[in-house]
């Protein structure tokens, strides 16, 4: 039997909206991630639609990305952020008229600048999800769900130890008490939301769910079973340390107990393409990433695109060249041939790899998993490179591009294991979002979650603002207050939008990495005091409707978030 190769493109980026600003310097990822990555995808796989290459491809799109993507404030400060580029991209081609090779880069980046805000507003009338959504419809494009805000499923869980329990007890002797399982709610309620955002945005259930950084642990199967969810990826070790071992290693699905299939990453196909030193990304004909034009030219050139701060503008005159070299000057020509010879190497050896494996009389899958933002962002030439390898591809007689949901409908007989705790992080585990600069977060994530949980089964009973059998609450607060009611259900959803806020793993990551580690600070902070005020207001019958509404109005993101997952 012909193998199959799974693509997978996982497309997140933190929920940053500040509208009480009139621009804020963090909004740049979500319109660098647009220009350079999520709009270059999409025409990519447009155009293979349209001209009938067959293919097919798996792609998360992470519940707070759709909520970016569906935000006007955000549509129109990129398209003004576009207007910029466009404008800088003028005045360049201006500036280097007599420098061929410069002028000819400046020529290539008005280009495309134009043609994305084209494509944008004119051809996606500012929506891409209504573009995704049809190409889901077409059978090329598979979406599945992910957590509301990426949260680090795992480190979410509270251990509750049993009560009366002796925990050093029952670890020596199997017989002796032992707590109880760790506590879900959290948990739970972070991939139950992502079920029905993504319910709600593509009107039907999903059959994958990418974990938040791939990482696994106990009851997370269970969970992912009750979302009815029918697999999902780890890295490599999760399924190769599982019990008992995989009798097929990584190149096939292993069901947990509860149901819901893991499909193992194959981390020497991916580790090709992420890595920057031994991958393809680093190639010295491909464009150097940090060499850009917002750090390079005089500040009173830079103009209105910097708003008055250093900062990366898109606009990249270099290649990556060598270590220590001086840095020579991009030709996109070259670097798009590189990336072709790169696809068909990669190719031959996924060939090579798929052929080794069906020796072994079985029907194997090959799973590979990327951020989708490697492609275009931080690779430039990624999706040239992803368009000519599906093109090649689709004359491959040795394997074929498919999808984990395709693979387990032909292959619905596998294995049954219990994977083993693992992320796709550095050292495979927790480390880098539980360590000395960050694990001050999860104490304060699980207290906020306790307080979430009570105040879910207090108000439970309430149903459209009146006073449930089991609240023992008045409606109005006898001090004068206002009627705490009226607007329970309003503070609930907004303690529920500042609880997943404050989860997101991105704030560990980039706290732990030193890459804006003071915006991840604050933003924790800040969502954490925030939900602090509003509980508090809350169970003291004292809410502020105005600063209810200024909550409301900043992180507006699931409107119809269903705070009852809390209990």
């Amino acid at each position: 039997m012909p193998g199959h190769l799974a693509l997978i493109l996982h497309a997140h980026l933190p929920f940053v909206r500040h509208p009480e600003h009139e621009h804020f310097l963090e909004e740049d990822w979500f319109f660098e991630a647009m220009t350079e990555s999520y709009i270059p995808l999409l025409r990519m796989m447009q155009r293979l639609v349209d001209e009938r290459v067959p293919f097919k491809l798996t792609m998360s799109i992470t519940p707070t990305l759709c909520a970016m993507l569906q935000d006007e404030l955000l549509c129109e400060r990129y398209v003004r952020h576009l207007d910029l580029l466009i404008d800088l991209a003028d005045r360049e081609q201006k500036r280097n008229r007599n420098h061929p090779q410069l002028r000819d880069l400046a020529d290539f980046y008005f280009k495309i600048f134009r043609e994305t805000r084209r494509f944008f507003v004119d051809e996606y009338k500012c929506d891409l999800l209504a573009s995704f959504r049809e190409l889901r419809k077409s059978g090329a494009l598979e979406i599945i769900a992910s957590a509301a805000t990426h949260g680090l499923l795992p480190l979410l869980q509270e251990p509750v130890a049993a009560e009366g329990a002796d925990l050093g007890a029952a670890a020596s002797c199997p017989s002796a008490p032992r707590s109880t399982p760790p506590a879900t709610a959290a948990m739970r309620a972070q991939i139950l939301i992502g079920r029905d955002v993504y319910a709600d945005l593509f009107g039907a259930e999903s059959a994958g769910f990418w974990l938040p950084e791939c990482a696994y642990g106990p009851a997370l199967e269970s969970i992912l079973q009750e979302a009815n969810i029918r697999w999902f990826v780890l890295d490599a070790h999760g399924l190769l340390f599982g019990t008992p071992r995989p009798c097929r290693s990584i190149y096939a699905p292993c069901y947990t107990r509860a149901g819901p299939a893991a499909f193992a990453r194959d981390c020497d196909s991916s580790r090709q393409v992420w890595s920057a030193q031994g991958g393809y990304p680093g190639d010295p004909a491909y464009r150097e990433f940090y060499r850009d034009a917002g750090f390079d030219l005089p500040s009173e050139h830079l103009g209105p695109v910097g708003h008055g701060t250093r900062k990366f503008s898109g606009v990249k005159y270099h290649r990556i060249t060598g270590p220590g070299d001086e840095k020579e000057l991009y030709d996109p020509v070259v670097a798009e041939e590189v990336a072709e010879t790169q696809a068909l190497h990669f190719l031959e050896e996924r060939r090579r790899q798929i052929r080794e494996v069906t020796t072994a009389g079985f029907d194997p899958i090959v799973v590979v998993p990327f951020d989708a933002e490697l492609f275009g962002h931080w690779w430039f030439e990624g999706p040239r490179f992803l368009e000519f390898f599906i093109r090649q591809a689709a004359n491959e007689r040795n394997f074929h591009l498919s999808t984990p949901s395709e693979y387990l409908a032909a292959n619905p007989t596998q294995q049954i294991i219990e994977p083993a705790a693992s992320t796709w992080g550095e050292n495979g585990y927790f480390e880098v979002w539980l360590s000395p600069s960050n694990a001050w977060i999860y104490p304060q994530l699980h207290i906020a979650a306790q307080r979430m949980s009570e105040v879910a089964r207090k108000y439970a009973g309430d149903v459209a603002g009146q006073p449930g059998k089991h609240s023992g609450l008045p409606s109005e607060d006898p001090a004068g207050g206002a009627p705490v009611l009226q607007f329970a259900d309003r503070v609930l959803k907004q303690l529920a939008r500042e609880l997943l806020l404050t989860q997101s793993s991105d704030w560990g990551f980039l706290i732990k990495t030193g890459t804006a580690r003071e915006y991840a600070t604050k933003r924790t902070i800040d969502h954490l005091a925030r939900f602090k005020l509003l509980h508090h207001q809350l169970v003291t019958n004292t809410v502020d409707e105005e600063f209810l509404r200024e909550c409301e109005l900043r992180d507006n993101l699931f409107p119809n978030v269903n705070w009852r997952y809390y209990i």
